[in-house]
């Protein structure tokens, strides 16, 4: 098999493709703009922002699923957990989003505070796992975007916190796809053991979308 050329892309459609698709499809509140600049100048690797595309699509799944309560693994910069929120119920509805980033936690919290649903979210600064085993509530809805190496040990605590029919979506599962590739790194190799437990779990739906790094839909039965 050939190996993949990656550049450290995410996009896997043509640029002018993805300019006219982001031209025809929702715009970025002013909030989620002042997150992508300040991301963009002043923090490490903005590449691993949401950004529009995807930003839309997260919003659009919640919207679908209406969810009471959401938790994110990996808050970044905030602007994930805002495009979440934007389907949250707006009665006794909530988000937990989980950061370890203690060097842009306040600046975070910032940006939350802007939001009209900031009494809605609980920013949680520590340790994923230790948090996720201390968490007493059930799921609607799951966003995984954290450390790679432990996304199969955040799936399995999860799990028996999702609500029956409920939903997560798993970022960055075609790693500029070198999943392909038949030399694989350490850590493409633990993406492509994810993926392939993932498809031979019967207790679950699951797609897979190539949209940037690739984002896994799972569905529990």
């Amino acid at each position: 098999m050939k190996e993949i050329k990656t550049n450290n892309r995410m996009d896997f459609i043509d640029k002018n493709l993805l300019s006219y698709v982001k031209s025809h499809s929702d715009s970025e509140t002013e909030l989620l703009e002042e997150i992508k600049r300040y991301t963009h100048l002043n923090v490490l690797n903005p590449r691993m922002l949401s950004g529009h595309l995807q930003g839309r699509i997260l919003s659009f799944i919640s919207r679908m699923i209406k969810p009471k309560t959401i938790l994110e693994i990996g808050t970044y910069t905030g602007y994930s957990a805002i495009c979440l929120l934007e389907g949250l119920k707006k009665k006794d509805g909530k988000i937990i989003t989980i950061d370890k980033n203690d060097e842009i936690y306040e600046k975070v919290k910032s940006f939350f505070r802007k939001s009209k649903s900031y009494d809605k979210i609980n920013y949680i600064l520590g340790d994923a796992e230790t948090t996720i085993s201390n968490l007493k509530e059930t799921f609607d809805l799951v966003f995984i975007d954290a450390d790679k190496e432990n996304y199969s040990k955040y799936f399995d605590l999860i799990f028996p916190k999702l609500s029956k029919g409920g939903f997560i979506i798993v970022d960055n599962v075609l790693w500029s796809g070198k999943i392909l590739n038949e030399k694989k790194d350490k850590l493409t190799k633990i993406i492509d053991n994810f993926n392939k437990k993932i498809s031979k779990d019967s207790r679950i739906r699951k797609l897979i979308l190539p949209i940037r790094d690739g984002i896994t839909l799972i569905q529990k039965k």
